[in-house]
């Protein structure tokens, strides 16, 4: 055995020997706090125009409820019109996580993730201050 696969061969075995860190789950994960909210939402993907209800929002995305959520890539124009708003806001998004529907109710939340996508800063301030609005009746209403 040569010395670099005799140094190879010891630093797997103590790579094999390490403790992997615990894979981070749902919250954990997340850089933007999420926002309950129930909002009625377009959305678009090429000939497909669909309508259903964001269930909560973030800066980085929202949750769409569908029973037949799209796949993860799909990239999608969404519209909805925050509370107290009079013109609908537009934003571009992209799939990146299904909670699919089972027929047997093991899945009470089925629909989809979608991540903004270009976000313009005119969009970004918009949507910061859509955020703002719902994180001050999620506080003062709960």
């Amino acid at each position: 055995m040569t010395i670099t696969k005799a140094r190879k061969a010891v630093k797997t075995r103590a790579a094999a020997k390490k403790p992997r860190a615990p894979q981070k789950t749902g919250a954990e994960r997340r850089r933007s706090t999420r926002y309950r909210v129930k909002m009625q939402v377009d959305y678009s993907s090429g000939e497909n125009f669909l309508f259903s209800y964001i269930d909560n929002i973030s800066d980085m995305g929202i949750f769409i409820s569908s029973n037949n959520p799209l796949r993860p890539g799909t990239s999608l124009t969404l519209r909805f019109t925050p509370q107290g708003s009079i013109r609908p806001f537009e934003i571009k998004g992209r799939v990146v996580w299904v909670n699919p529907y089972h027929k047997n109710g093991e899945n009470l939340n089925p629909g989809m993730g979608v991540r903004f996508v270009g976000v313009t800063e005119e969009q970004k301030k918009k949507l910061q201050e859509v955020i703002k609005t719902i994180a001050y009746i999620h506080e003062n209403w709960i």
